[in-house]
């Protein structure tokens, strides 16, 4: 998911859906219980999204847009185009794009095993660093619970996320959650996630010494049902501000909508 973000702001997707983890509390049987029920939802959507394919919608700066269909084939996602600004594709490139896709397929079906081994465990390496800083959070953060409120059709517990002084990440990809703070609205009846907001509240090291994450970086995450209690990304959104090398200003906006969700059948 988010494959066509640029690579830095990678950690950023990881980190909206790792916000989404409630505070670790012992105030009352009934918060434990909601923290406990919300981090096995959160497990388990994360299981869940390596098993089906779905449409990415990214919007630019300028309104324009393109779509694809995210599709896992043979162990790791392929992204096929299938319309631009909201039109499908013309016959002739909808023609094009199968081609590309079954040759892609015809590939990776005969691809020696190491090269499958390294396409495999660089698709999975993605995906367990996303892990990592979702087990990260009840360290990295103090929550506190500010209300309750309705979200479109969701009763919710709104909550605060801010950085826990003295925590220490066990690896340069969680150092990303020392410099922020965010919101969170969790679904009172499922545990499970509406939305998160989060920013950047000073300046954060990511990718070793390749880039830092300036102040006024901020993003949205909302997520929706998709079927038997498993929730997944309805829309992502973000505005960063980096230097690259700590020299060079870089600024990236990212507009993501995802739909149509479908479990993968055996091909």
């Amino acid at each position: 998911m988010f494959s066509r973000a640029p690579q830095f702001a990678g950690c950023f997707v990881a980190v909206a859906v790792a916000l989404l983890v409630p505070p670790p509390s012992s105030a009352t049987d009934d918060i434990s219980a909601i923290i406990q029920r919300s981090v096995e939802a959160n497990e388990a959507d994360w299981r869940a999204l390596a098993h089906f394919d779905f449409d990415e919608e990214d919007r630019d700066p300028s309104g324009g847009s393109k779509t694809y269909r995210e599709l896992m084939i043979e162990g790791s996602r392929y992204a096929r185009l299938i319309a631009v600004n909201g039109v499908p594709l013309s016959p002739e490139a909808e023609a094009q794009e199968q081609q590309k896709l079954d040759k892609v397929i015809a590939e990776r079906k005969r691809e020696s095993p190491d090269r499958r081994r390294k396409r495999i465990d660089a698709f999975q390496k993605g995906r367990e660093r996303d892990h990592i800083l979702l087990q990260q959070l009840a360290r990295a953060f103090n929550f506190s619970m500010t209300g309750e409120d309705k979200l479109g059709a969701y009763e919710v517990y709104v909550l605060q996320a801010t950085p826990r002084p003295g925590y220490q990440p066990p690896n340069l990809d969680a150092q990303v959650l020392t410099g922020m703070k965010g919101s969170l609205w969790i679904d009172k009846q499922s545990g499970q996630w509406v939305k998160v907001q989060a920013d950047v509240i000073r300046p954060v090291t990511i990718g070793g010494f390749l880039a830092r994450v300036e102040p006024d970086t901020e993003f949205e995450l909302e997520k929706m049902p998709v079927q038997d209690g498993i929730w997944f990304p309805r829309h992502f959104s973000m505005h960063s501000h980096s230097k690259i090398f700590f020299l060079f200003a870089h600024h990236t906006q990212a507009d993501e909508t995802y739909s149509n969700y479908t479990e993968i059948l055996p091909r």
